[in-house]
């Protein structure tokens, strides 16, 4: 290797040539355990630990994932049943009752005053008549 006076460079080969060594010991490794008749399972890029796409105990192949029912109803709901039993009440008060972010709430509270559920007065909200 000729001699660099950037640092940075030296040390960019450097990580560069382990990275390449290390892929090399991975091959190796790879190819000893399919001898072997073990099987090699990668995550894909970016996937977590654990993550591996695994079928659903009773699933079938190309069966469709069932979602979760819904236990309390929609934040949409919880939000008008708190400002129906409380005329007035702020975002952010009806956020710290629910125990969510207040962000989040102001889209779901927009998205009730366009559906015409509640209606904002400054920074109170009041449930509609219908």
């Amino acid at each position: 290797m000729p001699p660099s006076t950037n640092h940075l460079d030296v040390a960019r080969e450097a990580l560069e040539r382990t990275v390449r060594e290390l892929e090399d010991q991975l091959k190796q490794a790879e190819q000893a355990l399919a001898a072997l008749g073990g099987k090699v399972t990668r995550r894909g890029p970016g996937r977590p630990r654990g993550s591996a796409k695994k079928a659903t105990a009773g699933a079938t192949k190309g069966a469709p994932r069932r979602r979760r029912k819904r236990r309390g109803g929609t934040r949409a709901d919880q939000a008008v049943k708190l400002i129906e039993g409380q005329p007035g009440i702020s975002a952010s008060d009806v956020a710290k009752t629910m125990k969510i972010k207040p962000n989040y709430l102001y889209r779901v509270l927009g998205d009730l005053e366009k559906e015409g559920r509640v209606k904002k007065d400054g920074r109170q909200y009041y449930p509609t008549g219908g």
